[in-house]
């Protein structure tokens, strides 16, 4: 009997997850339905597949997504977050199973209850960060708890950069994800983690300058921002003992303290809308954070203000954006100073058609057995191989196809909201991504405990 499938949402991350369905659909009798608002970007080489079917989709029609979902066996959501409820509820509705790659939100949390009730599995957090982290950090955890170790210390970092030999400006970095995401990273609260048994706060304005660095053989040094709520898989994890728990997101080395000018300058704030964005050129929007001055340049005021000298490397970072180009114009109607600044960054950090992408992944493990204090140490590194087939759309689309077909095949059956950090899901999962070269390197390192360098400085 063919099962279908329906991916909702067919963005950035999407291509090495409906490549794996569509190679797996003859021999797993799949039907592969894509609803995309923009049907026509679909690649043919996935439209034009026999077992593949494109249609155009609005999330907000709600008679077309209804239908859509009835029609299928499984659900796969790949729309932002935000946009998720909508599909869930219609999954509740019609009795079928979701995935998505997604941080669990209050509302679909508020449908565990009725997933159980139904046997469905709501699967989410199962992409790359949130997703790989999950499963690659329990399958240690869970390996040195069977051995009678006792967890102290929990550290994970994650960063989707550009590869070595396509780090050809001056930040390291170009989008290979949700822009949006980037430019509003970290906002919403102070980080909060904890250290050697004491909770640690950092309030926004000073997360890029609060660094941790990380060596990985072969790829050089990196450093690590703290993410905004380091504690919220304490209980999942089972970590609730655990002296330091800290997450974080990983850039080459200058990239925060130069991103730290546009959170001091104001750029990064979503929270209000600029009247005449429309038309307003890069230097204008530079000027608007500015204090006015009857004769200095707006080159001269950032630098005074931010007191930036003209030999120092953040300013040649800031140049190579043409931040005070009079030409370039921002499009934006009544835009935020975070859309606008998207929008520059947009024009130099896009990835050409056949630059690479890669992904970096870091975890530590200190813990106690037979009263000694060890510590293992994991990382990982993939690669992507083009514009469209990323490191990113790898590491994210692969664990969602695969968790998708597990649950198809009565593998994965623990029904509810959840998220990958059972061994009945991420025991699999793991396996198959070794074939396809998503591995993780472990080493014993000396237990450090507390480095009272490693977060602050």
């Amino acid at each position: 009997m063919v099962r279908t499938i329906l991916v909702v949402g067919a963005g950035k991350s999407t291509s090495y997850l409906l490549d794996y369905i569509l190679k797996k659909s003859t021999a797993e009798n799949l039907k592969l339905i894509i609803g995309d608002l923009h049907p026509e970007n679909i690649p043919q080489e996935f439209a034009s597949h026999e077992n593949c079917e494109v249609c155009k989709l609005d999330i907000f029609d709600d008679e077309a997504r209804k239908k859509a979902i009835a029609n299928s066996d499984l659900v796969i959501s790949m729309l932002p977050a935000r946009m998720h409820i909508n599909v869930a509820k219609d999954c509740i509705e019609f009795k079928k199973h979701l995935v998505t790659a997604s941080y669990v939100s209050k509302e679909i949390e508020a449908l565990d209850a009725d997933a159980k009730k139904h046997g469905l599995v709501f699967m989410n957090e199962i992409g790359l960060d949130p997703g790989i982290d999950h499963m690659s950090a329990m399958e240690i955890i869970d390996r040195i708890r069977d051995k009678g170790g006792k967890m102290l210390l929990f550290e994970s970092f994650t960063g989707g950069l550009v590869a070595p030999e396509d780090d050809t400006n001056l930040w390291s970095y170009k989008f290979t994800w949700n822009p949006r995401n980037v430019v509003v990273a970290a906002q919403g609260g102070a980080a909060k983690f904890i250290q050697e048994g004491t909770y640690k706060y950092i309030p926004y304005q000073k997360i890029f300058r609060r660094t941790e660095l990380v060596d990985v053989e072969g790829y050089g040094t990196f450093e690590v921002y703290a993410n905004r709520d380091s504690l919220k898989y304490r209980d999942a994890y089972g970590l609730q003992d655990a002296l330091t728990l800290f997450r974080g997101t990983m850039r080459r080395v200058g990239f925060s303290k130069a991103w730290h000018i546009f959170v001091m300058l104001g750029m990064t704030d979503d929270t209000y809308t600029i009247e005449n964005s429309e038309g307003m050129s890069y230097r204008e929007f530079v000027n608007l954070f500015l204090p006015y001055s009857p004769t200095d340049s707006v080159e001269l005021k950032l630098r005074h203000y931010l007191k930036i000298d003209q030999d120092d490397i953040r300013w040649g970072k800031l140049l190579e954006l043409n931040l005070f180009d009079h030409t370039n114009k921002i499009p934006l109607k009544n835009a935020t100073p975070a859309q606008m600044l998207q929008h520059i960054l947009e024009d130099s950090w896009t990835l050409e058609p056949n630059e690479k992408d890669m992904i970096v992944m870091y975890h530590k493990f200190g813990y106690e057995i037979n009263g000694e204090k060890k510590q293992l140490d994991a990382n990982m590194v993939v690669l992507g191989e083009n514009q469209t087939y990323t490191a990113m759309a790898k590491t994210v689309g692969l664990p969602v196809a695969m968790a998708a077909l597990q649950i198809l095949n009565k593998k994965i059956t623990t029904a509810g909201v959840q998220i990958p950090i059972s061994k009945e899901v991420y025991s699999p999962i793991l396996d198959e991504l070794k074939t396809y070269g998503i591995t993780f390197n472990e080493f014993e390192v000396p237990y450090l405990g507390y480095n009272p360098d490693s977060i602050g400085n």
